[in-house]
């Protein structure tokens, strides 16, 4: 199906999402939100996708909500702050339950909301260059939840410092693989290759089997190694 603010493509076994409101720095709009459970379904649901990357178009990768935007349409913005509230999010591979294995490839600025979309990867690459923070504090937002992410892949003491201290505090991609909230750092422009490469591989194998170990990695994160 064609979308307004995304780009969804297949390469080989690989599907292709991409950010595309490039001149809002890919920050979400009400149409955006209600894109992507759409597009993640529909590559979730490909037989032929076996791995999926998440990327975003122009110099940011994802800038969090379009509070701009959301001003002007009220309801949206309601149902935003709803679902934030409630813990009711329906934007990231994590949210909606998608199965398929997920890279993310953070080509430009990652803050706020974006940051949900990095938390919830199953493989992190970035390009050098790149920044990431949180600003909700320095604008006065408390939204809670990417901070809450930041802390499944971060030490509690770099998390705080990243949620508290808001604009003051951006992760270099370098300092990011350091820290463990990203997996590799590429030049810029080996991005796009890089990211194919290694869902390449990820595609290569055994689609049950690639599956169950996401799920059983993810389940392990969440509640630890405790049987049930």
């Amino acid at each position: 199906m064609g979308y307004r603010t995304l780009l969804v493509e297949r390469r080989g076994p690989v599907g292709w999402l991409t950010f595309d409101r490039p001149r809002a720095g890919n920050a979400m709009d009400a149409a955006m939100m209600a894109e992507l459970p759409l597009a993640w379904r529909e590559l979730d649901a490909d037989d032929d996708v076996r791995c999926v990357v998440l990327t975003g178009a122009g110099r940011s990768f994802q800038t969090g909500l379009d509070v701009t935007a959301l001003a002007r349409e009220p309801e949206s913005l309601r149902e935003s702050s709803r679902r934030t509230r409630d813990a009711d999010l329906a934007l990231t591979n994590w949210h909606l339950g998608v199965a398929t294995p997920v890279v993310v490839a953070v080509n430009g600025t990652c803050a706020g909301g974006g940051l949900h979309f990095v938390v919830d990867a199953d493989v992190v690459i970035a390009a050098r260059g790149v920044t990431f923070l949180d600003p909700h504090v320095s604008v006065g937002q408390a939204s809670n939840w990417e901070a809450i992410g930041l802390a499944s892949r971060l030490a509690a003491g770099v998390a705080a410092r990243v949620a508290l201290t808001g604009v003051h505090e951006r992760l270099t991609a370098e300092r990011a693989r350091q820290l463990g909230l990203v997996d590799e750092v590429v030049e810029p422009a080996e991005l796009t290759t890089a990211a194919q490469r290694v869902a390449e591989w990820i595609a290569a194998a055994d689609p049950e089997l690639v599956r169950a170990r996401k799920r059983a990695l993810w389940e392990a994160q969440e509640h630890g190694r405790n049987r049930p």
